[in-house]
């Protein structure tokens, strides 16, 4: 989950929590975002910043080119196969009060399973195009390149990423700011979730149940 906000900085304006600068005005130290993300930044990140809690979580603090009067406050995988999974979601619970003025700018939705039923590739592959990529499968419209405005699917080896010893495949629904509109969190609510679970039924043909965090 992706939250936006004029700047979160002072919201964590205490002993519990210390911002380490990356990408600014006056600092650019891109190694320390690789060794802490795995990834290189790109170039519409204008802005970069860790934030580092006393539990040992480093949450990810961005502004993008397009929109640079907004903070991104990056909390990807709350339910995962590791530790930090319940750590942001404490995170969550104990900054709830802070939070909840906050827009929503992107919901990661995730079905894990052991086998990947045929009938999913089927109702995907009739929606969209396959597009593997090393350990992804991308499903993309033809009118798209990198990346869908409103909505990405891909489908990837679970056990694989977090070495797992046993068979897991993870199928994602990236939800972004157009489909969920001008939402904040505390307006997070039964009807996105039925949205997007008629979404997820539409394009893979699996029934699932969201609830709240």
């Amino acid at each position: 989950m992706n939250l936006s906000f004029d700047s979160f900085e002072h919201h964590f304006s205490n002993d519990n929590y210390t911002i380490e600068e990356v990408k600014t005005i006056s600092v650019f130290e891109p190694k320390r975002w690789s060794e802490t993300y795995g990834k290189a930044l790109t170039k519409n990140i204008i802005e970069a910043k860790i934030l580092h809690t006393s539990t040992g979580l480093t949450l990810p603090l961005k502004r993008y080119s397009v929109s640079q009067k907004k903070q991104v406050l990056e909390i990807a995988g709350l339910y995962s196969y590791n530790e930090k999974s319940k750590l942001k979601r404490e995170f969550i619970k104990e900054n709830s009060q802070e939070l909840q003025q906050c827009f929503l700018n992107r919901i990661d939705i995730c079905i894990d399973m052991e086998k990947p039923p045929q009938r999913m590739f089927r109702k995907l592959n009739s929606k969209r195009g396959a597009k593997p990529n090393k350990n992804t499968n991308y499903w993309k419209t033809k009118s798209e390149k990198k990346s869908n405005t409103r909505m990405d699917i891909k489908l990837y080896n679970k056990a694989l990423k977090e070495k797992l010893n046993y068979p897991l495949f993870r199928l994602e629904f990236c939800f972004k700011k157009p489909y969920i509109g001008d939402m904040k969190l505390y307006q997070m609510d039964k009807d996105l979730f039925l949205k997007m679970e008629k979404t997820i039924y539409k394009f893979s043909g699996l029934k699932v149940e969201i609830q709240a965090l």
